[in-house]
């Protein structure tokens, strides 16, 4: 369990309309316990993206996505940024048969396009993770690099 808020710095480059970008993420691990709610606000403040992760054996962790995507809409001082949601614990799924189907998380990612992100120029996208075993961690930041890049780009053709 975090208590309050965990960090940490990644860099990567990514390939972006055929050119290499260099982009550093600054992650931040908060707490998802409701007496944290306060702190975690502090912690959006100026995030440009986010990797949003539930956990896959629990569908309760699914149904909290909506609560947890609008409040660093609401409150990262920019308001509808890029995200990408992350299933996680994909290597466990055999073991709980009640786990969230991959298609109903494909599903949600879609309408939060349509409903929410299209006009800003990016689609919310979901990938199934496991820490344990690696699977998608690093495409995890590559999806969320190449959405905060198209975000970029859609920002700047709406500024000329």
């Amino acid at each position: 369990m975090t208590i309050g808020a965990d960090f940490a710095l990644k860099e990567t480059t990514v390939i972006v309309d055929g050119e290499p970008q260099k982009i550093k993420f600054q992650i931040w691990d908060l707490a998802g316990q409701p007496r944290f709610g306060s702190v975690r606000n502090v912690y959006y403040l100026g995030c440009l993206g986010a990797l949003v992760v539930f956990d896959l054996t629990r569908p309760d962790t699914f149904q909290n996505l909506v609560g947890w995507i609008q409040e660093i809409w609401q409150h990262n001082g920019k308001g509808v940024i890029p995200i990408v949601i992350l299933g996680n614990k994909a290597d466990l799924l055999d073991e709980y048969p009640n786990h969230v189907p991959l298609d109903t998380a494909q599903k949600f990612a879609e309408k939060l396009t349509e409903t929410k992100t299209r006009k800003y120029g990016f689609e919310v996208k979901f990938l199934q993770t496991s820490a344990k075993t690696g699977l998608n961690i690093e495409e995890a930041f590559n999806s969320l690099a190449q959405v905060y890049f198209q975000y970029v780009k859609q920002s700047q053709q709406k500024s000329q």
